[in-house]
């Protein structure tokens, strides 16, 4: 099992991140990493989650939380980016869940918004074609947003298959980053979003999937 990587700020700064989670496809586990990457970034500083998405999951999710020890979430349905200006001086990062439209006004103010884009990506020709407009729609945000960075995520992975060893290729044509980090299809990324949970919460159940996530907020944290 790989070694997980810590994250620390260094000292005497104050550290800042907007991070948000996109797609053009529904079912990529877009709210799954939300939930978790954020889960993780409140364990070392002050972290919220925005749920950007008129779904409300990552509400629901919040709803059957019974723990202190988890991100801050609020509606930014309205207004994507006047929550982020509202809650910005409070919280060392933020996080947004994006409706799973990249034209959709909550998605572009969250690209207009955010220091980094996360776009997980299931290891299928489909879901690789969606993310070519996605690519497309960050070079736009970038006319506004210059500083804008952008990293692919492979979620659900299959080790064995053989798909999975063409995937990196096919990737590498999309012209967006990819984390070394990949995301295995585990069981326990459903069941703890069930449980109100997050899979660093879930025991030994969860270590396998925990220590992708530390690998993968690593990655994230140090574009």
């Amino acid at each position: 099992m790989t070694k997980p990587q810590q994250f620390s700020p260094p000292r005497g700064t104050c550290f800042m991140s907007i991070i948000a989670i996109i797609g053009n496809k529904g079912g990529v586990g877009k709210t799954t990493l939300a939930i978790n990457l954020a889960t993780l970034l409140s364990e070392q500083a002050a972290t919220c989650l925005l749920d950007a998405d008129p779904q409300g999951s990552i509400l629901h999710w919040a709803a059957m939380v019974d723990n202190a020890n988890m991100p801050a979430v609020f509606d930014a349905t309205a207004n994507v980016g006047n929550a982020v200006a509202q809650y910005r001086d409070d919280y060392q990062h933020i996080l947004i869940d994006c409706p799973p439209q990249l034209q959709s006004e909550q998605t572009q103010a969250a690209l207009a918004s955010a220091d980094v884009v996360v776009i997980p990506v299931l290891p299928s020709p489909l879901d690789l074609w969606a993310t070519v407009a996605v690519n497309e729609g960050i070079a736009s945000a970038r006319e506004s947003n210059p500083d804008l960075k952008a990293l692919l995520v492979i979620n659900q992975m299959e080790p064995s298959t053989k798909l999975s060893k063409l995937i990196r290729d096919v990737i590498q044509e999309l012209g967006i980053p990819a984390a070394t980090t990949t995301l295995n299809r585990r069981v326990v990324y459903r069941a703890s979003v069930l449980q109100g949970k997050s899979v660093s919460q879930m025991g030994r159940t969860g270590a396998f999937a925990a220590d992708e996530m530390r690998n993968l907020l690593a990655e994230i944290l140090a574009i």
